[in-house]
């Protein structure tokens, strides 16, 4: 237990999953890019204005990732190389697509890659998902709108629970989820109180 990379202190410090482009294989396999012999460019934007793309060869059992890249402004440099696929069968059958992760002595089996200098597993890159670096009455809050779009009541957790049951839902439903919520809110009031 315990070690370098363990505990809160590190989580709240990494960088998290939204700092960095990504390739979803299911993404890639809804669109047809897993067929073998498509190539593809992505593009990724934000505002409107394209801030890095990739190609994309597929071949069987691997896709090729073809882009360039560069490191604190130092010179352009192009990267192409194979990401090996993988596959397991699903209970109700078909079969669910794996990216193997590229770095050096990992392999790990992974449905999202992460870009950097090469494309590689969250875990590789020592990435948090933005929800793990949140603070508990954070957590609450979100979780707590999460049921508020659910039940179809105004947001913000000020705003009371009295909003009524949506049609068609079960009371059995309405009555766990107006309990959870009158939990949430209070732990997400706590939480700003702290905050102070």
């Amino acid at each position: 237990m315990g070690g370098i990379g363990s505990g809160q202190r590190w989580q709240l410090g990494a960088d998290t999953t939204d700092n960095y482009r990504s390739i979803d294989i299911r993404w890639l396999k809804r669109e047809g890019l897993l067929e073998s012999g498509v190539s593809r460019r992505i593009t990724w934007s934000r505002g409107g204005e394209a801030i890095g793309s990739i190609n994309i060869q597929s071949e069987p059992g691997r896709v090729i990732l073809d882009y360039r890249h560069r490191d604190r402004g130092r010179e352009w440099k192009p990267e192409r190389y194979p990401v090996y696929l993988d596959t397991t069968p699903c209970h109700m059958g078909g079969e669910r697509h794996w990216f193997l992760c590229p770095a050096r002595g990992c392999g790990r089996r992974v449905a999202i890659l992460y870009g950097g200098a090469i494309f590689a597993c969250r875990h590789c890159y020592r990435l948090a998902y933005p929800s793990q670096r949140e603070m508990p009455g954070d957590r609450a809050v979100r979780r707590a709108d999460r049921i508020r779009d659910k039940m179809g009541w105004p947001g913000g957790i000020l705003e009371g629970s009295d909003w009524g049951k949506p049609k068609g839902m079960h009371w059995r439903t309405y009555e766990r989820l107006c309990r959870k919520h009158g939990t949430l809110s209070y732990r997400a009031l706590v939480g700003i109180i702290d905050d102070f």
